[in-house]
């Protein structure tokens, strides 16, 4: 009998939801390949006498996940050898690091009394549909600076990651404010000796924030501007506050919120588009006329407009007002196209899909259609997910099946498709030297360096 998918297994398949949603149901298609997984797991297990919990955190328990999802979906959606799922080794070489990784999307949670109802809404999800992803850690511990290390970087060949945050209606109530998220930049300098972290500054246009970017430029040094047309989270954070609610293209806010964005020569925004139940701001309908309007901006759509649990099929006119359809109608009604200033973000996203590999095949493919390969860039969401390696090992495995790709014209899936999109694209638009970035990773110690930042991070008060 099929149990759940949240059952001990793979974290890729896993049904999980963050802050921003709810959980989707498991598919039959997960159920039947978490069912496979744990079999290969427990077997694997048991022969080499390892804790069934370590397997599957590691390389050779994703390749067991990602080899069932292929056996459950009827097609060899992930490049996996067999031997992969039974020896470490194996596995360690289907997966090798083949350059440096940069991801665009990563949150932590500050320890602050105006966020402990929060924390616990969170972790009660998780706690319940994920008994074992967070197994020994309680309350704020899961979202700690410590975490986020291990999760990130010392878990995970990741070499640069961008923080960010939510808005609230007042900043202290954010998971991270803007300072914080800024002098956690300047610490990871500092105890690394070299670039690990860019940070983003949140602006909320329609509650005052425009006038004052130009200071927050100086002050916070961001390497973009992270907006949600949603507005800000309720107090309950439950969702968003429908009243404060606005849009890119805007004349009251999103216009002026652009220029000024070009005034301060800090020209990235960075807009959450989708994981927003399909409310009418969540939508990128405003991404292509604002793009348009603003040429010399670039545009990352966090998300790319996808909604979890929603069904991603071949884009079509009966089609353009679901899920990440809705960015390539926007793009695609404002003239843009490959190579143009809008850039679609796979945090959540990719998590959501790797489990549902023929919806993967879809999405990708239509992004790599409207877009193109220099556009679409890398993003986990971290750490609502737990390390971001798996997730990365599964989007490293990826293709699109020949037969999706002559029957839609999707484009194969290569290896220099994948190098862009896990970091080229990234250092191109948020201004990364990769080969240096390389180097420096070749020479340091990132226990070494983690562990000094949760020094001085102590030493201030900010962790017991």
């Amino acid at each position: 009998m099929s149990r759940s998918v949240n059952e001990p297994g793979p974290a890729i398949l896993k049904s999980l939801g963050t802050e921003e949603y709810l959980p989707p149901p498991g598919t039959d298609l997960q159920r039947r390949a978490a069912d496979e997984a744990r079999e290969t797991g427990t077997d694997a297990a048991a022969r080499r006498n390892t804790p069934a919990g370590r397997y599957w955190a590691g390389r050779s328990g994703t390749a067991a996940g990602l080899l069932a999802l292929n056996h459950a979906a009827g097609d060899r959606y992930f490049e996996v050898p067999e031997e992969a799922a039974l020896d470490d080794a194996a596995a360690e070489d289907a997966f090798k690091s083949d350059g440096p990784i940069v991801d665009v999307q990563t949150h932590w949670v500050a320890s602050r009394p105006s966020l402990h109802d929060f924390q616990e809404k969170v972790l009660s999800s998780y706690r319940h549909t994920k008994p074992d992803f967070w197994t020994g850690m309680e309350g704020m511990t899961a979202y700690t600076m410590a975490e986020y290390l291990r999760c990130v970087f010392v878990e995970a060949e990741t070499a640069l990651a961008v923080i960010s945050a939510t808005p609230a209606g007042y900043e202290g109530d954010m998971m991270l404010t803007n300072t914080e998220m800024a002098a956690m930049r300047e610490l990871f300098d500092r105890m690394a000796g070299t670039s690990r972290l860019l940070n983003h500054t949140v602006v909320r246009p329609n509650l005052g924030d425009i006038e004052r970017m130009p200071e927050w430029k100086d002050a916070y040094k961001p390497v973009g501007w992270k907006v949600y047309t949603l507005g800000t989270m309720s107090d309950q954070y439950v969702g968003f506050d429908p009243s404060t609610e606005w849009r890119l293209d805007d004349e009251e806010t999103g216009i002026p919120l652009l220029e000024q964005a070009r005034a301060t020569g800090v020209k990235l925004v960075c807009a959450h588009k989708g994981v927003s139940g399909m409310i009418p701001s969540g939508s990128p309908a405003d991404v292509g006329p604002a793009a348009k309007m603003f040429p010399d901006i670039n545009f990352v759509i966090y998300h790319s407009g996808y909604e979890p649990g929603q069904a991603e099929g071949p884009y079509g006119p009966d089609v353009i007002g679901q899920g990440s359809n809705r960015l390539v109608e926007s793009v695609r009604q404002a003239g843009l196209g490959p190579g143009d200033n809008v850039y679609a973000e796979l945090g959540t996203t990719w998590f959501n899909l790797i489990s549902r590999p023929l919806d993967a095949a879809h999405v990708l493919g239509k992004l790599l259609l409207a877009l193109g390969e220099d556009n679409i860039i890398w993003g986990t969401d971290a750490i609502w997910y737990g390390p971001t390696q798996p997730v990365i090992d599964a989007f490293k495995a990826f293709q699109i099946p020949d037969a999706l790709c002559e029957q839609y014209g999707y484009p194969k899936i290569t290896k220099e498709m994948k190098r862009k999109i896990l970091a080229g694209n990234a250092a191109r638009v948020y201004h990364v030297d990769l080969e240096k970035l390389a180097d420096d990773i070749a020479k340091e110690d990132v226990l070494g360096w983690t562990k000094d930042v949760m020094a001085e991070f102590g030493a201030h008060g900010l962790v017991k």
